[in-house]
């Protein structure tokens, strides 16, 4: 087995082996309760909007695996369930694929699989426009994320050490490649000063990612056989924070996904009011598709129905109205805030 291959394998079973997690830190973050909605449940439209592309619910099953038989199974499994829920559905890093053509079929098995949804290829910010080109054509892609992942990249004993031209490389390819470029972080935040780079250079959408979900630095250094760099195990903003910061930059062309530790309906809700279009989940559908897929459909379903109650509650109809919610920030998202120079009013007294 090649030792990517091997490695896709491994990320795979060591986000499930560390799937229980701390504390959210959407736990600063709490709505302002009025008594009088204003709306009725009928109201409530869940559907939008991201770079040109409809999503009928505002969560999709994020980025994660493919590269290897097994992998490929995975995938298999979650495509059934973004079918079968509706759902927008990413791949996992398509590099293994273009690398080791019998291993295409672990990403193609999604398009097979959801024949009529809404897919994203994934590719890393090294890659350059023809390998980009390839990954779409590969799954027949409505979009394109590219991610950044400099911290796992360190920690992974393999991993990548040229980082000069990334940015050169996402811009190279928003400017040839003609699906919408989404940036993506893969669980270490983003701060205002890369979001308006990135904004800057013309992307479609940035996915801030933020600390508190999957947690690839760990992951990369239980897999380390010499020293370890476990001191990067907490490296990172967390997504509230990533949001905050998006918030303080006036984007031209990007719009806002959010991921990273998002894992209940209420937390998709919060990350929304705090300014982004759409939520990614990776490390929660994982989970869903590793046990049984009857059970994973009805707890999406339920997860639109409690949105849509959620949203009932906040007298908001629709996005645009929910992030006009007002929230109270406290805790360490506040003092990370205060340090930044960003104001909480602005999100309590709106």
């Amino acid at each position: 087995m090649p030792k990517q291959t091997n490695r896709k394998n491994e990320h795979v079973s060591l986000a499930e082996k560390f799937y229980p997690r701390q504390q959210s830190p959407f736990s600063d973050v709490q709505f302002i309760h009025h008594s009088l909605p204003g709306i009725n449940v009928a109201d409530v439209n869940l559907s939008t909007s991201v770079a040109g592309l409809t999503f009928s619910a505002p969560f999709f099953i994020n980025a994660m695996t493919g590269g290897s038989e097994w992998t490929g199974r995975v995938n298999e499994k979650l495509a059934i369930i973004a079918r079968e829920c509706h759902l927008a559905m990413a791949t996992g890093s398509i590099s293994a694929g273009l690398k080791f053509p019998d291993m295409a079929d672990s990403y193609r098995i999604v398009r097979q699989t959801h024949p009529n949804g809404l897919i994203l290829a994934n590719l890393g910010a090294g890659h350059s426009v023809e390998n980009a080109q390839r990954a779409v054509d590969l799954l027949q892609a409505d979009g394109l994320q590219i991610h950044v992942n400099a911290p796992q990249e360190i920690v992974m004993p393999e991993g990548d050490r040229s980082f000069r031209h990334w940015l050169d490389h996402i811009q190279a390819i928003v400017d040839n490649i003609s699906v919408p470029i989404i940036v993506k972080e893969v669980g270490f935040g983003m701060s205002r000063e890369t979001i308006q780079l990135l904004d800057d250079i013309g992307v479609n959408a940035i996915d801030i990612s933020g600390r508190g979900g999957t947690n690839f630095a760990q992951i990369e250094n239980y897999r380390r056989k010499d020293y370890k760099l476990d001191i990067l195990e907490d490296w990172g903003q967390t997504t509230p924070v990533s949001l905050l910061e998006a918030g303080e930059v006036s984007l031209k062309t990007a719009e806002i996904i959010a991921s990273g530790g998002i894992r209940t309906p209420l937390e998709m809700t919060k990350a929304l009011a705090l300014g982004a279009h759409l939520v990614g989940l990776s490390g929660e559908f994982l989970h869903l598709a590793l046990n049984d897929i009857d059970q994973a459909i009805t707890t999406v379903q339920q997860w639109k129905e409690t949105l849509t109650k959620i949203y009932t509650i906040l007298g908001a109809q629709s996005i645009p109205h929910l992030q006009q919610a007002q929230l109270i920030l406290r805790g360490d998202t506040a003092h990370w805030c205060y340090a930044r120079g960003i104001d909480i009013t602005q999100y309590s007294q709106r």
